[in-house]
């Protein structure tokens, strides 16, 4: 995230900066357009589509009893891409009102650095985005009893049919990482940190977005909720870091923590997919009941899984290499004592006489005149 510096000046209406400045109100009028297509009945029917949830599936489990029994469910469909487009709308708001009223105010008491502002920015808001991740999808899995038993992972494959909450809970993660592209552009990202951030939000839509479509959504409820634990951790430890460079035990948590997250993420994919599905009672390609359960797509699964495991680690490694050397390069640093320089004093008789037969007042002294004259 760049920094971006605020000018009293008004740019021209529909320039570049125009929009930088007032992307957050040219967007909350975009919405805006949405709920109020739902006043009218005309428009209700397109704007349902972008604002609630789609494919509800009631399911009663008991015929005849009270309607307590009826449980309603969701699949995904194509009618998804207006919810998540419609979601990508609020994520940029929300982005903007915790920037403005959050962010720049401690940026202006810490009067930090343009390299640390941009810094702070981006884990100012990504911590809450993670903390707002974890605490919901922690109550998924407490709820959907996913931790308790751990075989419905895969038991039961395809799990074409979700809860509400779960399949918001996806919809928000993808509207959240596409609201991420631009954001590049409205932050004026540095062009050297453009590839780093391309490629972190590619990989998480390409993983969400695969497991959505797969039906793999417990499996990948699970690996976001460990994933964002971690990343919480760092990004908290991070801005810490910042408000005082010697509170550094976040950090070494966070890569006992990290290191373990990667473990657990392998040996839970391997865990599904590789020995799970490939026992399950439905084998092969079914497009129509969702099931994706062949040779060739578990094994794209787990080595998409691998890859990026194997790339973050890497990335991990290099980092903790350069910390190491940058602190050893402190410690090895001689510290160059200051020279004390005697200040120089002018004693009585020289204050008296002048120094060198010159007095205090440019003029001679009588000693000098003396000399002179004989």
């Amino acid at each position: 995230m760049g920094f971006r510096k605020k000018t009293n000046k008004n740019p021209p209406v529909l320039s570049h900066e125009f929009i930088i400045q007032n992307h957050a109100d040219i967007v909350s009028c975009v919405a805006m357009v949405f709920l109020l297509g739902l006043m009218f009945e005309v428009t209700s029917k397109v704007a349902v589509l972008f604002i609630t949830v789609q494919y509800n599936v009631t399911i009663s489990e008991n015929e005849g009893l009270s309607e307590e029994s009826v449980v309603n469910h969701f699949h995904h469909g194509l009618k998804d891409l207006a919810t998540i487009f419609f979601y990508m709308l609020v994520a940029i708001i929300i982005h903007a009102i915790i920037q403005e009223y959050v962010l720049d105010k401690i940026n202006r008491k810490m009067h930090f650095s343009k390299t640390k502002h941009s810094k702070f920015n981006e884990s100012g808001q990504l911590s809450a985005f993670y903390l707002f991740s974890f605490g919901w999808g922690t109550s998924i899995l407490m709820s959907e009893n996913f931790l308790s038993n751990p075989v419905s992972l895969w038991d039961g494959y395809p799990h074409t049919l979700m809860p509400f909450q779960m399949k918001f809970y996806f919809i928000s993660q993808m509207a959240y990482w596409l609201h991420a592209l631009p954001e590049i552009y409205f932050q004026k990202t540095k062009k050297e940190d453009i590839p780093r951030q391309l490629v972190y939000i590619s990989l998480y839509l390409v993983h969400i977005a695969g497991a959505y479509i797969l039906n793999l959504n417990r499996l990948a409820l699970v690996l976001l909720v460990l994933h964002c634990f971690v990343e919480l951790l760092f990004h908290v430890s991070r801005l810490v870091y910042f408000s005082n460079e010697k509170r550094q035990t976040g950090f070494s948590i966070w890569a006992v923590l990290f290191v373990l997250g990667r473990l657990l993420t392998l040996s839970l994919s391997v865990l599904t997919v590789g020995f799970g599905l490939s026992n399950a009672d439905q084998q092969g390609l079914d497009l129509a009941n969702g099931n994706f359960n062949v040779l060739i797509v578990r094994i794209t699964v787990l080595a998409t899984i691998c890859v990026t495991q194997a790339f973050m680690m890497w990335k991990f490694i290099n980092f903790q290499l350069r910390r190491w050397r940058e602190q050893a390069q402190v410690q090895v640093q001689p510290v160059k004592p200051k020279k004390l320089q005697a200040p120089k004093t002018k004693s009585k008789k020289d204050k008296a006489n002048g120094v060198n037969g010159v007095s205090s007042n440019g003029a001679d002294s009588p000693r000098a005149k003396k000399e002179k004259s004989s």
